[in-house]
This record gives structure tokens, C-alpha cells and sequence, in this order.
């Protein structure tokens, strides 16, 4: 894995990549060097040019750039709004984007309140166990979410997860009448979170922005508030 990923380091400063090169730099014998580069070609983060022989940027690669300048993107945009929007619903707000089935954490705006939930910036969690990733998903395609959770069993956090396919395929049903996803002690047993999609164009990054508190302070009346805040929020950040 080391010298797979110097390999991939290399192309920081070079436009291509020599067999002959990438054996003197790890040390190691051209057959060596050759089949790492192979592998990396045949997973497409590499792209091997059959005229020269060299290896340049692939696709996959490419598409792991653009997702983090479009991740970059859109944290840009939305953090002013979700500063707003902490300051109007005191509780913590956070920005998500979508990475496979799972939802990845890239910002967060905590409320200065005692008790809070913290800032979950670079965590991964499951996307049917968060508030804001049952919102993405619920925007998809079934074509396209079947293929995300091509199983029928799901993975779990908490006892409240959601543990099948086909429940989360029927709460995605009401998140779609109501406009935000609820996420009641399903990652964490004591955090309550709600959650919006960002509206995007298609071939940008799926974003959503959720606002969590404490169990106990999400009453009814909040889930309910914290929804409708949510929602015009996520339409004021895709808004510019």
C-alpha cells in the first residue's frame, strides 16, 4: 500500500509516469514497478499510454479531484447560511456530502450552548442512519439507490437504525412529502437530528446540511421548526 501510494504522489510534480523512474524512486525491481503500475492502470487512477509506454492521470483519480473541489465548493457556499441558521435555531448545523452509502461530515457550525453536539468534521457515517443523508437518498432515483444498497440487510448503529432496505425505501416515501429527513437516535442514542438536501445541478456533489441537538431538547414542536429552517436554508445555499 506505501509504495502505491508514493506512486500516486509522484504525479504531483510529473505529468507521466516511466516504469524505469518509479523502479529508481521506490527501489525496487522494474517488474515490480510495472505490476503497481498496472494494477493502478486496471482500476483506472492511472492511464497508460500505449504509444510511449508511460502512465498518466486516470479517470478514477480525476473524479476523486473534482469531488473535493466541489466539496470545497460547496462548504464556501453554505457556511454564512449555516452560521445564520445556528444563530437563529441554536443548535449545532452541519454539512454532509455523499460518498457511496455513507455520508461524509465537511463542516459543522457548533452552538456556543453547555450542552451541544459537537462538530463532526471528517467523519464517515452510514447515509440511511443520518438525517441529512436520508435526505440525499430520498432525492435519487430507485434505479440508483438499488444500486447504492444493492442488499436487503443494512448496516446498524444504535437500535433505532434502520435495518432493511425496504424501511428505509418507506421513510424515504414520507421524507419526500414533508421535505426533511428525521434522524432520531439512529447514529447516536442521544442526539435527534434533522436534515435537508441542498438542491444541485446534476454532476455536482450530493450535499445536505442537518441540525443536531440533544434528545432531550428535540420536542415535536422543535423537529418540526428545525424542518422548515432546515429546508430554506438548503434552498438559500444552493441559491449562492
Amino acid at each position: 500500500m506505501r509504495r502505491v501510494v508514493r506512486l500516486l504522489l509522484l504525479l504531483r510534480d510529473r505529468d507521466e509516469l516511466r516504469v524505469m523512474d518509479c523502479a529508481a524512486e521506490l527501489g525496487v525491481a522494474r517488474s515490480t514497478a510495472h505490476r503497481l503500475l498496472a494494477m493502478l492502470d486496471h482500476h483506472g487512477f492511472l492511464r497508460r499510454d500505449p504509444a510511449t509506454r508511460t502512465y498518466r492521470t486516470g479517470e478514477a483519480l480525476l473524479t476523486i479531484g473534482l469531488n473535493a473541489i466541489r466539496s470545497l465548493d460547496i462548504r464556501a457556499r453554505a457556511r454564512p447560511h449555516m452560521q445564520a441558521l445556528c444563530d437563529e435555531i441554536g443548535e449545532t448545523v452541519n454539512l454532509v456530502v455523499l460518498e457511496g452509502d455513507s455520508v461524509r461530515f465537511v463542516d459543522a457550525i457548533e452552538t456556543p450552548r453547555a450542552l451541544r453536539v459537537g462538530g463532526r468534521i471528517g467523519l464517515r457515517r452510514p447515509a440511511h442512519c443520518t438525517s441529512a443523508g436520508k435526505a440525499i437518498l430520498a432525492a435519487l432515483p430507485p434505479r440508483e439507490l438499488r444500486a447504492i444498497y444493492p442488499e436487503e440487510q443494512l448496516t446498524v448503529m444504535t437500535d433505532d437504525s434502520l435495518a432493511t432496505r425496504t424501511e428505509l425505501e418507506q421513510a424515504l416515501v414520507a421524507i419526500r412529502e414533508t421535505g426533511f429527513a428525521l434522524a432520531r437516535t439512529e447514529s447516536d442514542p442521544d442526539i435527534v437530528a434533522v436534515g435537508a438536501r441542498i438542491p444541485q445541478d446534476p454532476g455536482h456533489v450530493q450535499a445536505g446540511i442537518a441540525i443536531s441537538a440533544p434528545a432531550s431538547r428535540m420536542t415535536g414542536e422543535e423537529i418540526e421548526r428545525c424542518g422548515r429552517a432546515a429546508v430554506r436554508t438548503a434552498a438559500l445555499i444552493a441559491g449562492g
